[in-house]
């Protein structure tokens, strides 16, 4: 070979890949913009199994960008209140918001089921039908008309039936309570002689204290011990019919979230996923404990009774009737959950049910 012909074929061939690198810095510079995004919580940084979502969510896009997108997270109240959430987002006040669908029926009912309807689906239901059920699609194109999009980020799991001042005993004892009770369940208490109240987290141990309020519900009993709600109303009821397995969503600007790099918008979505599967294992970990120390601090559990649920059971559906049939947005959605839910509880039943139920019994018998 010639030699020389071959160093000068090797210098322009080295040409080439500085040229190459050259160009590939600017490449990928504007793949992965510096983008810092603002995030507010309807949550206080007290209910902190609420509140970890946010940070789960920004530390787990600030480490798959390399530190060149940053959400910075704000407690409810810091820069909106908390139920105000997601209208900071729709405006642009802030980029997106970690908050309830159901905080905003004022709008239109059908943003509760983006959360939870009283006799609806279970968290495991929640999140598959969200996930590959159609629902998070459905959603979507509901919120596409306030220019949000929406991600599930968070389920609590079953929740409890909240703290009462007096026991409760049959319906006639519900009628004319004032209850903290939030989303399309407010609606279907009024039916049953329930004055509902919807008051941020943060405000509810003041009105309960207070007597402002009669009644509350807000999670479970990890949070409910942390806001010492057993302190000035000690009958503890289960289970909250009206949240078995509630979502909660972080909410972005549809605008902004379409306009981020699909690589930002897909850590978005991991990072998400990441945070919804994190808030359920967190309150499966640690309401048992709580619940123990919540009954040696003098909380009576009781459950609500028969006749209490099957009367509730024939108000939510006289409901969602009522809302289906003046509202398409809302049957859209609701019918897709109800036929999720039909097939859903026929394979639980079989397999779920029947495990969970001998399982138990073990731990009654004390020999788990």
């Amino acid at each position: 070979m010639n030699r020389r012909k071959f160093f000068r074929q090797a210098g322009t061939a080295g040409i080439g890949a500085v040229a190459a690198t050259a160009l590939a810095a600017p490449a990928l510079a504007q793949q992965s913009p510096k983008i810092t995004w603002r995030m507010t919580s309807s949550f206080t940084k007290n209910t902190d199994t609420l509140f970890a979502a946010c940070t789960d969510i920004a530390e787990s896009v600030k480490e798959a960008s390399d530190g060149n997108f940053t959400i910075h997270t704000f407690a409810a109240g810091e820069v909106v209140p908390g139920l105000q959430a997601a209208d900071a987002v729709a405006n642009g006040t802030v980029e997106m918001a970690h908050t309830c669908s159901y905080y905003y029926i004022g709008k239109d009912p059908t943003f509760a089921l983006g959360t939870a309807i009283p006799f609806g689906l279970n968290a495991r239901m929640t999140n598959s039908w969200f996930s590959v059920g159609g629902g998070n699609e459905l959603l979507n194109e509901f919120l596409s008309g306030y220019n949000l999009y929406a991600l599930p980020a968070g389920n609590t799991g079953a929740q409890m039936g909240g703290w009462f001042r007096k026991e409760i005993n049959t319906i006639e004892d519900l009628k004319g309570l004032k209850m903290r009770i939030a989303g399309l369940a407010g609606q279907i208490m009024q039916k049953v002689g329930v004055t509902p109240q919807q008051i941020a987290g943060g405000d509810v141990y003041a009105a309960l204290e207070k007597g402002t309020i009669d009644a509350t519900e807000f999670v479970g009993p990890y949070d409910d011990q942390k806001l010492g709600f057993v302190k000035v109303a000690k009958y503890y009821y289960y289970p909250a019919w009206w949240e078995g397995g509630p979502a909660v969503h972080a909410f972005f600007n549809l605008e902004k979230f379409k306009a981020l790099p699909l690589s930002y918008q897909r850590m978005l979505k991991d990072a998400c996923a990441n945070a919804n599967a994190n808030m359920l294992a967190r309150y499966d970990a640690r309401n048992a404990k709580a619940l123990r120390q919540l009954v040696s601090e003098g909380a009576v559990l009781k459950s609500f009774n028969q006749q209490i649920l099957d009367v509730s059971y024939k108000a939510a559906q006289e409901t969602y009737a009522e809302i289906s049939a003046k509202n398409p947005a809302f049957k859209k959605i609701y019918d897709s959950q109800q036929a999720f839910k039909k097939e859903a509880y026929l394979w639980n039943q079989i397999a779920e049910y029947t495990y969970d139920t001998f399982m138990m019994i073990q731990q009654r018998n004390g020999t788990l």
